[in-house]
């Protein structure tokens, strides 16, 4: 865990405590709806954990709005107030999506006059037959598997407040980007991007992803509990994909079980555990809260940078 001396480290308890006010914006059946598939999350952990983070989100977004109008009057021109751009980052299979979505529903409803729009990095990903002319097809995931000129280019036009900017968008269905299909982001208050790179600092770039960030939550968790919810996850993916040729884990779904497993296994090893080693846990020190998991996604601890 990050040291001390750059994270003020609660307990449930403590962190529930800052913010008591307020109803959770949304009832236990939508809760659900947006959950991952193999996330577990209610209401409870929706007020004691959510509810206060969405009140330090306001927090920043105030003082941001404050910062813009400083710079403005200084350079005595107005510029514009600018999206808040919220990065949500974590492992595979950790509940960084559900973190995202959930935070998407919460800040349209509790700042309803806000647009509040969503997307992941998944979409920047290079296609898999670029991946295969590359020869990374097995480092999918890694950095050099998104085009981050295209990311780059894509948070630039959001940052500028252009009217409509479009992504690509990834199937986790077929594991490719979708041809000829677009995400549509029209003029967003807030944006939420959600992905397992959006808190790296590449190498060969002068510019960082989270230099466009307002703000950032790392989801977190122990490895070896990260792979059993990806195991679990890969095993409720099997059962949902038998009835379509289409769907990418088909094949293994119609197969030997054991064999699958197997596999699975052998990719959290050898791509996803490595990934996470090497490239995305260190990053967990970029972030501006980290929400430490442990058994059943229950969130036990949540951590905040003193300096950001």
């Amino acid at each position: 865990m990050e040291s001390s001396k750059k994270f003020f480290d609660f307990s449930r308890a403590e962190w529930e405590s800052f913010y008591r006010n307020g109803i959770p914006p949304l009832t236990e059946e939508e809760l659900q709806e947006i959950k991952s598939l193999n996330d577990k999350i209610s209401l409870q952990d929706v007020q004691d954990i959510y509810m206060p983070l969405t009140h330090l989100m306001h927090i920043y977004m105030k003082e941001d709005e404050s910062l813009q109008l400083g710079k403005d009057l200084f350079m005595q021109s107005y510029t514009g107030v600018t999206p808040f751009i919220i990065g949500v980052a974590g492992s595979v299979a950790v509940g960084k999506s559900t973190t995202a979505r959930l935070l998407q529903m919460m800040l349209s409803r509790i700042f309803k006059r806000r647009n509040v729009q969503l997307i992941t990095t998944d979409g920047f990903l290079y296609p898999n037959a670029v991946l295969e002319e590359k020869g990374i097809m097995e480092r999918k995931g890694f950095p050099e598997s998104y085009d981050m000129d295209k990311l780059f280019n894509f948070l630039e036009q959001v940052k500028a407040g252009k009217e409509t900017v479009e992504a690509p968008v990834y199937s986790h269905d077929v594991y490719d980007i979708v041809p000829d299909e677009k995400a549509i982001i029209n003029e967003p208050d807030i944006l939420i991007i959600e992905g397992i790179n959006v808190l790296q600092h590449p190498i060969t770039e002068q510019i960082y992803i989270s230099d466009f960030f307002d703000f950032s939550v790392y989801v977190d968790a122990e490895p070896e509990l990260i792979e059993k919810w990806y195991l679990n996850r890969f095993g409720k993916l099997l059962d949902s994909a038998f009835l379509d040729p289409d769907n990418f884990y088909y094949s293994y779904a119609i197969g030997d079980r054991e064999e699958a497993f197997a596999m699975a296994k052998q990719v959290w090893r050898d791509v996803n555990l490595k990934n996470l080693e090497e490239y995305i846990l260190p990053t967990r020190g970029n972030a501006n809260v980290i929400l430490h998991k442990t058994e059943d996604h229950q969130i036990d601890r949540v951590l905040l940078n003193k300096f950001k």
